[in-house]
């Protein structure tokens, strides 16, 4: 097998991640990757069987970066699942250089089409049994690799969407020509960019466990989104899915909900209505207890949370392999030293304390349960998901350039009266949340 590459969303520069602030028959699916060891530098320490699919995956997997040195880092550690899509630009291309001369057998790539017609680089001819075959080789071909051990059907809006005959079509031959391995499915949340909003992570997951074709799924789940994810993971352990996780870091900064409240205040003044002084005070509060919260636990830094957050992952017996975001060299030998990680007692308090403090900052990814509710058709699931990339993942420009291609914006909640807020169940200030994401990913804003 030759081993080639591949590459990425254009750009993830400095991490904003701040505390509150922010193989066909004869494969050996079961090998570890076995590059030469580096002296004092980590390695995975747990490997996890990813469901049917029969392959040892690392706990800890990779594939969203800029730069291909921290990946390289991650491969040279024992990280062998990789995810990948093909939607994400030169991402393809640099993976599959950064492989050359790997083991390709000892290495898991998956990688995901969307199957959303009313999309303009996809098209109703996309969606058809060729129009899959014909995108699966371009991502082969950026990846230069001759299989893909999964092809995820990528954000399905309703459990309709799972059926669709070209992706299924499509999945039979490859399988028999040798060109996939496994099928597989994500979703993070309804897109409602087009049309009303459609269904819920869960309803869309759970149908597709239950659809017994899928063999892999990748969801989105953090120790504040436990309800609706937890119960996909159950059913994934019931049918042997393999599961990968995405959105593990819920950790939101703060700093831009109190830049929204002051900038509210300087800029309207007296011009406030009574409700709004109300809630803008209501907002307020809870940014003082996210400060209250970093003086009462002594935290520096968001270094010791986040890593907590993930040890929470990774103590779940039903999660198979997390894919992070790597930004820089540091942080990939972090996240090495964490893998075999569990959750010790003293963490779990830390998080217990911050879900109680602070876990109000943050809108819980794949939930959409409030879109409804919005007359203005404002997509709070994805204008939220990228403020996640914004201000947790520090991929900023990705982030403002996708929030700008938004039909419905952010900009129509600032005199809302907030229907959103009152169909959350979890009680959180969603549309001072979606006005501080609207500041931050607007274009030419004034950012702290």
């Amino acid at each position: 097998m030759d081993n080639k590459g591949a590459s990425r969303r254009d750009f993830i520069k400095k991490s904003a991640l701040g505390l509150i602030g922010g193989a066909a028959a004869g494969r050996n699916v079961h090998s570890r990757p076995r590059p030469e060891a580096v002296p004092d530098e980590p390695r995975i320490k747990d490997y996890r069987t990813l469901g049917r699919t029969g392959f040892r995956v690392s706990d800890l997997g990779t594939g969203d970066f800029e730069d291909p040195g921290p990946f390289r880092v991650l491969l040279d550690g024992g990280v062998n699942y990789i995810d990948t899509s093909e939607d994400y630009g030169q991402h393809g291309r640099m993976i599959g250089e950064a492989i050359q001369g790997r083991d390709r057998g000892s290495l898991f790539i998956s990688s995901k089409l969307r199957a959303d017609s009313s999309i303009r680089r996809i098209g109703k001819e996309g969606i058809t049994k060729e129009g899959f075959i014909r995108r699966t080789l371009r991502v082969m071909e950026a990846l230069q690799t001759d299989y893909l051990d999964c092809l995820m059907l990528s954000s399905p809006e309703t459990r309709e969407d799972l059926r669709c005959e070209g992706y299924h079509e499509a999945i039979k031959q490859l399988k028999k020509e040798g060109k996939v391995r496994f099928s597989g499915v994500t979703h993070h949340g309804s897109q409602w960019v087009f049309g009303e909003p459609k269904e819920s992570m869960e309803k869309v997951l759970s149908a597709a466990a239950e659809d017994g074709r899928f063999d892999v799924m990748l969801l989105a789940y953090n120790f504040l989104k436990e309800d609706q994810s937890e119960r996909v993971l159950d059913l994934c352990a019931r049918e042997n899915i393999g599961t990968t996780l995405m959105k593990t870091n819920p950790i939101r900064t703060y700093h831009f909900l109190k830049q929204w409240i002051d900038r509210t205040r300087t800029s309207r003044g007296q011009d406030l209505t009574e409700e709004e002084k109300n809630n803008a005070a209501r907002f307020e509060r809870k940014v003082e207890n996210a400060q209250e919260f970093i003086k009462r636990h002594n935290l520096v830094g968001e270094k010791e949370i986040r890593e907590a957050s993930l040890k929470f992952c990774l103590s779940n017996p039903k999660v198979n392999t997390v894919c992070l975001t790597v930004l820089n060299h540091e942080q990939a030998l972090d996240y090495l030293r964490l893998s075999g990680s569990r959750l010790e007692p003293r963490e779990a308090s830390l998080l217990a304390a911050y879900k109680a403090d602070c876990g109000v900052l943050y809108c819980r990814h794949a939930c959409g349960l409030c879109e409804p509710a919005c007359p203005h058709h404002v997509p709070v699931n994805t204008i939220m998901r990228y403020d996640h990339y914004f201000a947790s993942q520090g991929r900023e420009r990705y982030a403002m350039a996708s929030y700008a291609e938004l039909r419905s914006r952010a900009d129509v909640c600032e005199g809302c009266p907030g229907y959103c807020e009152s169909a959350c169940p979890y009680g959180l200030p969603v549309r001072a949340l979606l006005c501080s994401a609207h500041q931050a990913l607007s274009l030419g804003s004034n950012r702290p």
